[in-house]
């Protein structure tokens, strides 16, 4: 045993005076981690939709599967902390999720459907064996009521972020250079980094590999389970926005808020939990659409010079920008007295969350209602789905044309027009599809062809010729107009990201402290459940997005923008009685 884990055996009983070196440790193991989470989270709606290397989805088959993941990503944490919590051991534990995450991303660049399937099967499993227990040996390197647990738990979510913010510029590299399966590769061996970190240093994180300390329970401070619950699923932990109501107003409140607390019948207090349950669940359902809906409008209605995959950076690197700021806002208030409320915080918070996709509506607009000129036809990239169908048969294109484009597929299986994206190839491109052809024995590309392939514009058109002869050349006008993809300023999405990280760390830092403070005790555990459970159906109800190729762009942000608006305006009008069933926070 190290001289450094000596020293935190003997501290169990009083302080430490500086963060322990398991701590830089169980650092590097989460952003590794969380930078192979985010590498394969920013690819995989775009590499299901893809129509060369993936499968050529449709927008809606592919959020209906990324919603799916999602849900059972944020119940995995209860599974694996109860498991490592009666029988593995957190640093076992974490080990074996570590491997099979490498499993799940190394079976990613396996190029077949089945693959894809089995390597989500792998990535829950994994991811449920690993976050709560990686989140639980952080707060177990401290002992009970250490002033240094807070910032630890902040210095971790930092770690996530890290590495959530490097990941989607990693991808965007990788997958240009050498495509999507070589970049699912990279996520693999991001999870080599992070298993082997773990393993290597593996004397500083002995103490905290107790499992007589489990992530929620009587036997830990409320605030650590809370933190450690919150990390685990991503959520900032009760620091990172002062949320505590402890520091200035006094060492007694903590007894005084217990004391108000205990007067409150335990009815009342299940019931305000689960307003804060159905907030939790709207919020994730319109936050959430960061690895869907909007990184398709990042991927085809943003003008930039790469794809939506890199849009996936901006939230984590706006949560880098605007973390610390906000939290001396909150100490600034809070020694006038007149910070907020926890329930204000929240409503507030929800109230970003709608006028962030108010920007994206505003923005969406302007580019729906601009006039397609010539050179944006000659230049555009197109996408035939069912709102063009529609349009297409309501400006005089047959119907039975129409149905022809949306039902033709290829002798793989996947559509040859429906939710297809048709841009031009760059030179480099064109030449990788030489080299391709070559190493396969086909023949090079034809002067005709490389004229075509560098116009999204010829490939839409000879696509339809093919599929209805004739009708591209007859109806081509028409067709190009309707399927044309609009590109607005990055500033939009940008600012967005900004207003909605602004309303994530009101909302969602509390939201397991919330818990751990207002349950009762003998419901705790249940409850703390709870939260995991409207989270998850949340992050499944992020499926709306089956309808970003139904709906006009704008129509489909103004609809998430109303429910987050409306849980808005019902968390104002009820906060009298939400602050009388929860004094004191």
């Amino acid at each position: 045993m190290s001289a450094n884990v000596n020293t935190m055996n003997a501290a169990h009983a009083g302080d430490l005076d500086r963060h322990p070196k398991g701590l830089a440790v169980l650092f590097a193991t989460e952003m590794w981690e969380r930078f192979s989470f985010y590498s394969m989270l920013a690819l995989f709606t775009l590499y299901l939709r893809d129509s060369r290397e993936g499968f050529g989805w449709t927008a809606a088959e592919a959020t209906w599967l990324y919603s799916t993941y999602l849900m059972f990503v944020y119940l995995s944490p209860l599974v694996g902390g109860f498991i490592a919590d009666r029988y593995t051991g957190y640093r076992k534990a974490v080990m074996i999720g570590g491997f099979f995450f490498m499993a799940g991303h190394a079976t990613l660049s396996i190029p077949a459907i089945w693959a894809v399937y089995l390597a989500l099967t792998f990535l829950v499993i994994g991811n449920g064996f690993f976050k709560p227990n990686v989140s639980t040996m952080v707060g177990n390197l401290y002992p009970e009521g250490s002033h240094l647990k807070d910032r630890a738990y902040n210095i971790f979510y930092m770690g996530i972020n890290v590495g959530a913010a490097l990941a989607p510029i990693v991808m965007e590299i990788v997958k240009a250079y050498f495509g999507y399966h070589a970049a699912f590769a990279v996520a693999a061996f991001g999870m080599v980094l992070s298993v082997a970190t773990l393993w290597y240093f593996k004397e500083h994180v002995q103490r905290a590999d107790e499992k007589n300390m489990g992530i929620v329970g009587e036997r830990e401070d409320s605030d650590q389970g809370a933190d450690s619950a919150a990390t685990a699923t991503d959520a900032p932990p009760h620091g990172v926005s002062d949320q505590d109501v402890r520091g200035s107003r006094g060492a007694g409140s903590d007894a005084a808020r217990s004391n108000l607390m205990a007067s409150v019948p335990d009815s009342k207090r299940i019931m305000a939990l689960i307003v804060v349950f159905a907030i939790v669940i709207v919020f994730w359902m319109v936050f959430h659409q960061n690895g869907s809906t909007l990184t398709y409008f990042a991927d085809d209605n943003t003008d930039w010079n790469v794809t939506g995959t890199i849009s996936n950076s901006i939230n984590a690197i706006w949560i880098l920008i605007l973390t610390f700021p906000l939290v001396a806002f909150w100490g600034f208030l809070d020694r006038r007295g007149k910070e907020p409320s926890t329930p204000t915080k929240m409503a507030i918070g929800m109230t970003l969350t709608g006028l962030s996709f108010i920007v994206l509506w505003y923005g969406a607009s302007v580019g729906e209602n601009s006039v397609r000129t010539p050179e944006q036809i000659a230049t555009g990239s197109f996408r035939i789905n069912e709102r063009v169908a529609g349009n297409l048969v309501a400006q005089g294109v047959p119907k039975d044309v129409v149905d022809k484009l949306m039902a033709a597929e290829a002798s793989d299986g996947k559509n040859v027009i429906n939710g297809v994206k048709f841009s031009g190839l760059s030179d480099d491109a064109i030449s990788e599809r030489n080299k391709t052809n070559a190493e396969e024995g086909k023949p090079a590309l034809t002067a005709a062809e490389v004229d075509r392939l560098k116009s999204g514009q010829k490939q839409l058109i000879h696509a339809v010729n093919q599929v209805a002869p004739g009708q591209g050349d007859a109806h081509g006008a028409k067709i190009l107009q309707a399927a044309h993809l609009f590109r607005v300023s990055p500033f939009w999405l940008i600012f967005a990201y900004m207003v909605v990280t602004l309303g994530e760390l009101m909302l969602s830092p509390m939201g397991l402290s919330l818990v751990s403070k207002v349950a009762p005790i003998s419901k705790r555990g249940l409850l703390m459940g709870g939260w995991f459970v409207a989270t998850a159906i949340g992050n499944k109800l992020t499926q709306i997005g089956v309808f970003w190729d139904i709906w006009l762009q704008s129509t489909f942000f103004l609809v998430l923008a109303s429910m987050a608006l409306f849980m808005a305006v019902v968390l104002f009008l009820i906060l009298k009685p939400l602050k009388k069933a929860m004094p004191g926070v």
